[in-house]
């Protein structure tokens, strides 16, 4: 009787231990197909992740320019460069600093200036751009910072310059002491306009760092993103006239995939091609994207403003 009941409570525990392994074993499978399909989950997530990525990533064989800087204007994250911090030609970018120092220096930009004949001959010879005021024309300071931005004038650069510093040497001091202050370590002016000169330099990084810093002025801004400008009468267009932007000449439709181009400063010397200093909201944030280096010129097909547009529409 007791070796019965010895037996019986044998069989009892080989039966709750085969119970306990099938319960075991059945909890290791389902424990092991969670950790696969959770380990899937992950992989498609970050294989979502990388062709997200890849989707956002700039082709560079369809860029013309050969140095770029890409900045997200509020939080100043560097989104994308090519040779930023090498050194180029920054050409009529320059004049960007130009308005700067006109806009820290006036405390009225209604005051009339008087532009000084002797220096037209000078930059007739030169080729430089200008905005087609006349000399001994007397306009406003107003009228210089709108012909400077919009179609690029060296005769409201060196204009300017001579009035506030009594000649542009001078003013170029203050545009490398204004350089520094801003923050701009690779960078060196010569002139208020952009013209070519070995020791006229700067970065793609530097000059998106210098529109950053002009973009804080309301003036500056509404005067970098102007189609157009119209001009009093003066005492040599006594109907005014209009200015035009050089940009939105070539831009006759600003809009993006996921925004629009707000608004820019052109540049080009043969030595420094196609440049391109501009501002874009895309998705509700605005950027900064620097540009130079591009092929062509002003006759051909503007690439600089191609490779804005193909730039933001990859953001």
């Amino acid at each position: 009787m007791k070796n019965k009941k010895k037996r019986k409570r044998e069989y009892l525990g080989v039966f709750f231990l085969i119970i306990l392994i099938l319960v075991l074993s059945l909890l290791a499978m389902f424990v092991m197909r969670n950790n696969h399909i959770e380990k899937n989950k992950v992989g498609k997530y970050f294989n979502t992740l990388e062709i997200q990525e890849n989707t956002n990533k700039i082709d560079i064989a369809e860029i013309s320019s050969k140095y770029i800087a890409l900045y997200e204007l509020d939080s100043w994250n560097e989104i994308y460069k090519e040779n930023s911090s090498k050194k180029m030609y920054p050409a009529s970018l320059t004049k960007m600093i130009t308005a700067i120092i006109l806009i820290e220096e006036s405390e009225d930009l209604n005051e009339e200036v008087e532009l000084d004949g002797e220096m037209f001959e000078r930059l007739y010879k030169e080729g430089a751009s200008m905005a087609g005021f006349l000399p001994g024309e007397i306009v406003t300071k107003r009228d210089l910072l709108y012909g400077i931005l919009l179609p690029s004038g060296a005769e409201c650069c060196v204009g300017l310059a001579e009035y506030i510093a009594g000649s542009e040497r001078a003013f170029v001091e203050i545009m490398n002491q204004k350089a520094e202050m801003i923050g701009m370590k690779n960078t060196h002016f010569e002139n208020s306009m952009g013209l070519n000169s070995y020791n006229h330099y700067s970065t793609v990084e530097d000059m998106a760092l210098l529109l950053k810093y002009a973009l804080q002025y309301e003036t500056f801004e509404e005067a970098f993103t102007a189609k157009t400008y119209y001009v009093q009468p003066t005492n040599m267009h006594v109907e005014g006239m209009t200015l035009y932007s050089r940009l939105f000449n070539d831009l006759s439709d600003p809009s993006l995939a996921n925004g629009k181009i707000l608004g820019g400063k052109t540049g080009y010397t043969e030595e420094a091609g196609l440049c391109l200093a501009s501002l874009a909201e895309v998705n509700g944030k605005k950027y900064i994207l620097v540009t130079a280096g591009a092929e062509g010129n002003h006759e051909t097909r503007p690439y600089h403003i191609e490779d804005a547009q193909r730039i933001y529409n990859s953001i």
